[in-house]
Formats: structure tokens, sequence, C-alpha cells
């Protein structure tokens, strides 16, 4: 077969019309094979003829779109010192933009003698149980595609799954079910534009191998946090074919939700790999160049550190580890079309040593380079590692997932003590962590639930997990839901509790809603999804997690509906600023009143004792609209209306006095929570109250009133 000298760069296999350059990193290897795969599996081997710098590459004139292909590495195999490689064994190229298959788990995937010493060899060839790459087309016609570019203050994120959201869907054919074409329906689309939603958040859809201990068990790796290949989209996603049809399926369901506005963001693992530690198969990164891709123990090469909880991590001190990380980011934003990433378990990129640094190279790269740096970038900003838990230490560019957010708001509602002073912080943006950085209010993504965890009607449903299903006799996940006083524990068919537990979802998204910061939604909160108390569904891909459509709750539907456009219609609730607490001029030549102020139930303001006080789970707060500094696309400052709302998370009513006159005359009622017929206070005959009145908030709800002008 004829090869040709090719070029160094792009890595990977790129196609340009005549055939296909292909090009590999590794600075340990002594040869490279590239391996050609007929349709019957017949394999050729090319040896790549030219090394520059530690790439190893050739282009073969004829070879084009579809064709499959695999490397083998020849070089030092010695696993004390940290060397695997083992040219019996096929691998799949990091740069890799589709895959074939997925592995059956085979003894021949490792790459020591299965079963007997780690440092033994394995001779045996794993390329017949070894997934494929393929050459893909570079080209799609993406037509007058523009990316929304919704700023972070309109936005509102909706974390969903390719195959949760639509497994169940009646309005998906069944065959498009599971697949990105699936999640391109107008009817899915359809749903998340009349929700209010601006941009979702797919759980990871990069190809991911479904870990060998799930799969003897009968079970999958449905998150897909096991990421093998960061520049191809999941095959088993694919409606249309994996010989390359994956990537522009995916092409068009990005092109799809960006023309009904709706961005798309992929969550994204470049912490660890599928290999897991130095037991695990060797399918790419370890048999090309395992001191390069993964961070190895100092002194004791033939082990991996482990930040991630997953066997290894990536050490993005490499210069060629991190230029994977920046490449594959690249070609999501610029040959996909995506418009930000979330980063599992993002402190873990920052560990240039043990320690995180907020200043590692990774954050220096991601800042200077000129695409990456402008899209949405959201750091889950811990790893389970020692000072792990990093919280507002990200740099000013990136958003956070605010666990202290979710947490302080759980808590809140559940009734535990001493926790107003921190409800009001997370309330309000969380200045106290992102103000220092130079942030603003959306550095904090806001959420009460998410994949991780119970769905919100588990949560206030369940006060233990229940994650037997999960064939690890319900040792796995955290238990730390604690009691939510609503009596029955499960499924109960008490209209009481029922209506308890539907009061605290609408405490919850109300909460989330009103906050200031970027609000996510977990798919299926907004109609009632429940996972039976499996707070860990991570290998849970059955109706267990998938969404159930035909059980949907469209009264909650409507709630969270109804509320996202309230929220979408004041910008008070948005700001772009956090809150100072001082006066503001009034448009009307009233007295200047605080951007905010908070009051007891008896209307007067919060002094010190009152924050430190045993009720702790009753306040309320002003918002005031003119001191809201928002405006419109021609610059002119927009005005607000303003807005008391009032908190009680007590097991009692408390009657709380409207504040004095210089905040407002008059009151009305435009959400109460504790009523199922919501909807007849935020649409029916308005309910009026005046300044030094009482109003009667029910135990655990909240009441939002608007200033009449």
């Amino acid at each position: 077969m004829q090869v040709w000298p090719g070029k160094r760069y792009p890595l990977g296999a790129t196609y340009d019309g005549m055939g296909t350059n292909f090009a590999l990193f590794s600075e340990v290897a002594e040869a490279v094979e590239l391996c050609l795969f007929d349709e019957d599996g017949t394999e050729t081997r090319v040896v790549l003829p030219e090394v520059d710098g530690f790439v190893w590459h050739g282009y073969l004139p004829g070879v084009g779109i579809g064709q499959r292909y695999g490397f083998r590495v020849h070089g030092p195999w010695d696993p004390v010192k940290g060397l695997r490689c083992n040219p019996h064994k096929l691998l799949l190229d990091p740069y890799v933009k589709a895959v074939e298959g997925q592995v059956d788990w085979h003894p021949s995937l490792f790459s020591y003698e299965f079963g007997g010493s780690p440092e033994q060899m394995s001779t045996t060839d794993s390329a017949p149980h070894m997934p494929k790459g393929v050459v893909v087309n570079p080209f799609f016609d993406w037509g007058d595609d523009r990316p929304p570019h919704r700023p972070y203050h309109r936005t509102l994120i909706y974390e969903t799954h390719v195959r949760g959201m639509t497994m169940r869907h009646p309005a998906v054919p069944e065959h498009l079910r599971g697949t990105y074409a699936g999640m391109a329906h107008p009817e899915v689309i359809g749903h998340l534009v009349d929700l209010g939603v601006t941009a979702v958040e797919l759980m990871p859809v990069h190809q991911f191998i479904h870990d060998h201990a799930l799969v003897q068990r009968g079970l999958r790796n449905y998150w897909g946090y096991n990421t093998i290949g960061f520049l191809a989209p999941h095959n088993e996603y694919s409606a249309t074919g994996q010989r390359g049809q994956q990537v522009q399926e995916f092409r068009a369901m990005v092109k799809a939700y960006h023309a009904a506005g709706i961005e798309v963001i992929l969550d994204v693992v470049y912490n660890h790999t599928a290999e897991g530690n130095h037991m695990g198969p060797t399918l790419s990164f370890r048999g090309i160049d395992n001191a390069a891709y993964y961070r190895l123990v100092d002194d004791e090469p033939m082990y991996y550190m482990d930040y991630t909880g997953t066997g290894n991590s990536l050490n993005v001190r490499n210069p060629h580890a991190l230029q994977l990380i920046m490449d594959s980011l690249r070609y999501w934003l610029l040959e996909m079309h995506v418009d930000g990433f979330r980063f599992d378990l993002a402190s873990a990129l920052a560990r240039e040593f043990y320690d995180v640094d907020r200043l590692a190279t990774f954050f220096d790269v991601v800042q200077q380079d000129p695409y990456v740096s402008q899209a949405k970038l959201i750091a889950e900003p811990w790893d389970v590692g020692p000072g792990g838990y990093q919280v507002g230490n990200f740099p000013p560019r990136w958003t956070e997932w605010n666990g202290r957010f979710r947490d302080t708001v759980r808590d809140f509602w559940r009734g535990e003590p001493a926790t107003l002073g921190e409800f009001a912080s997370r309330f309000t943006g969380s200045a106290d962590l992102y103000e220092h950085t130079g942030r603003r209010p959306v550095a904090s993504i806001n959420f009460v639930t998410c994949h991780d965890g119970f769905t919100l009607t588990d949560l206030v449903s369940y006060n233990e997990k229940h994650n037997e299903a999960n064939g690890e006799d319900n040792r796995d996940g955290e238990n730390y839901n604690r009691s939510w006083n609503c009596g029955v524990e499960g499924e109960t068919d008490d209209p009481k509790i029922l209506e308890l537990r539907a009061r605290q979802r609408r405490n919850l998204i109300a909460t989330l809603l009103l906050s200031q910061g970027v609000p996510m939604l977990s798919h299926g909160d907004e109609i009632g999804r429940t996972q039976r108390g499996n707070n860990n569904a991570y290998c849970q891909d059955n109706e267990l997690t998938w969404v159930d459509w035909e059980q949907a709750d469209k009264q909650m539907l409507a709630f969270t509906r109804w509320l996202i456009e309230f929220r979408r219609r004041h910008p008070i609730f948005w700001r772009r600023r956090f809150f100072t607490g001082k006066p503001m001029d009034s448009s009307d030549g009233g007295p200047p009143l605080p951007d905010i102020s908070w009051f007891a139930p008896n209307g007067r303001l919060m002094g010190r004792d009152d924050w430190e006080a045993d009720f702790g789970q009753a306040v309320g707060i002003f918002l005031n609209g003119d001191g809201n500094p928002s405006r419109d696309a021609h610059g002119e400052r927009i005005l607000d209306e303003s807005f008391l709302i009032f908190f009680n998370a007590g097991v009692r009513s408390i009657d709380f006095v409207i504040p004095s006159l210089k905040y407002g005359g008059k009151w009305q009622l435009s959400l109460d929570t504790s009523r199922s017929d919501w909807e007849t206070v935020a649409e029916g005959e308005p309910q009026i109250v005046e300044a030094g009145e009482r109003i009667t908030v029910q135990s655990k709800s909240l009441m939002l009133l608007m200033r009449m002008v």
C-alpha cells in the first residue's frame, strides 16, 4: 500500500478529498503501525514512515470516509517503570472522531497476562475485541447556522441525557429514541422552547466505555463518565450508523437547537479516561505513551494518581495531554458548533502537583485561546483529592456549579437550624464566593437537583436512598437527605402527603428561579420524574431513569413554565451585578431605598439578633426595581417592578407585616406556593394588601408580591 510522508498536524485521521493523513503522538514509541480493517475484518498494517517532534505520521492516497483503523505501538514494556507499550494490542486513536463498536471485555484487552502477574506481557491480539476508529467526513452543510450567543444573565440551563430524554417520548419514532436525531425531534425541542429553556447541557456524549464490573452485573454505564474518545460523539446515540454517521447526526441536532434559539453545552470528562488503574485494559492512551497521558505516582510509576475516584487522572502537566484537551475543545466549538462546556471534576484539571492551583497551566491556556475563552465554561468545582473542593476559586471567565446553593436551599426548606444567613447569601448570588475574583452573580450556576442524587420528586419523598438495583447492596451513593417531614417514605396515595410534597417541590423550584445567578433544571423535574429513591442511577439505562412522558405531572409543568416566564419578564431576578444594600435614587421622586432589604416577620428591618434568632426559618425580602441597573439593547435603563418575597420554612404559619409605606403603598399577590390552585393567585382576581397590613404565610411556603404602580 502506497504511503507518503504526510504531515504531523493535525493529529488523528484527516480526510482531504483525495486521501487521509494519519498522525499519532508518542514520545516512547520505537515504531508505529497504522492498522486498516476491511469489511470482513481483515487487517492491513502500514508502518508510519515519518516521525517529527515525537509525532508519527503518514498520508495514504485513496483511503477515505468510513475506513476503519487503529494503531499498534512498538516500544518499551516495563510496567514497574510506567512503560506499557505492547504491539499485540490494537489502540484507538486519541484523536479519533468516530468509533465503530464497543469493547467486549475479552482478556486480550489487557496488556498483561490476565489473571497472572501484572508485569507479564500479554501476546494475545486484542483487535477482534476492540472498537475501531473511523475516518469521518469533515464536510457538513451548516447553512445559516448561528450560535445563539445567549448572555449568561438571560440563560436557563436544562441538564439532560440523550437517551433518558427521548427513550419514552411518545412523539419520537421508536427507531429515533435514545439518539441525537431523537433529541432533535420537533416535539422534544418544542417542549424545551415552551418551558423557556435557553441551553441544554448534555450529559457526556464523548465516546465512552461500559465498565467491566457493570457489564458483569448486567448493567451499563448510563451516565457516560468513562471517556475513551475526546473528539468522537458516542456511537450508541446514533440512529443512522456508526461509520461516521454519528458525526453528521450530532451536527444536525446542534443545528436544530440553534434554529430554536437554544444553545448546546457538553458535559465533558477530561480528568480521567476509561482505562482505569494499573489493572485496567489497554485501549488507547496507556499503550501509546502512558507517562505522557497519565499522572503516575512519582516514586512508584507502576501506579496512577487518582484524583477522580476512577483509577487514573489525566496528566495535564504534559504539553501533549494538554494539547489533546485544547484540540478537543476547539473541535467541538468550530467543527461541531457547540456553545460551551461543563467540566466534570474540574479541580482535577488544576492539579499541577498535589494542590489545586487556580492559575494552573490549563486555565492559562484556556484564557489565551481565542475560541475556547469565548465559550460558556462551567466548572464542577471539586474532585476527590485533598483540597479538591474549590467552589468560588475558579478564574474570572469561569462559572461554577454552586454546590453550596444546592445544599443551603435544601437545608432551608427542610427546616435545618442556623441556615438563614447562608440562605440569604446563596439567594442573592453568592457574592461571598465570586465577587473577590471580579465575577458577577452569573458565576453561580444554581441548582437544587442534578443527575447526581435524588430527582426533585424523590428529594421530597425519600429520607433514605434506595440503590438496591445497582447491585452494590445499597452501599453506593450519598445518604445525606435527612428528614423532609413529609410523613411517609416513598410512594403513597395519601392526598395530604402528596400535596405537602408538591408544595415543597414548588418551594424549591420557586427559590431556584427567583434567586440571582443562572438557574439549572434537571430533566424531568418539571413533570415529576422519579427514580424511586435511587440517588446514584449511573448504571441504570432503563425505565428507572428514562423520563416517563406519559405520567407527566401537568400541574407541576404548568407551574414551572409560568415561573420561568415570570422570571424572564422581570430583570430584577437576573441582575448583572450584585446587590449592594445601598440606597438608590427612586424613579418616581420618592425616598431613596436600598436595592435590597431584609425584614423580620414583624415588618422591621433585620438586625444582627434577628439573623441569629432561633426561628431562623422565616424572612422577608424587598427587591427594589428602581435599584436594578439593567439596560436594554440600546443602553437604555429598564424600569422594573419591585417585589416582596416572604419565606416560611417552619412548621407553623406566620403572619408577616407588610413593610412601611416608603417601600410601597399597595402590593399584589403574584404567587403563593402553599396553594395547589396557585394559578388562581397568578391569573385570577388580584389579591391586594397595603403597607402595615398582615398577611399569613402558611408553613413550608413562600409568597411573592409585586408593588403596584
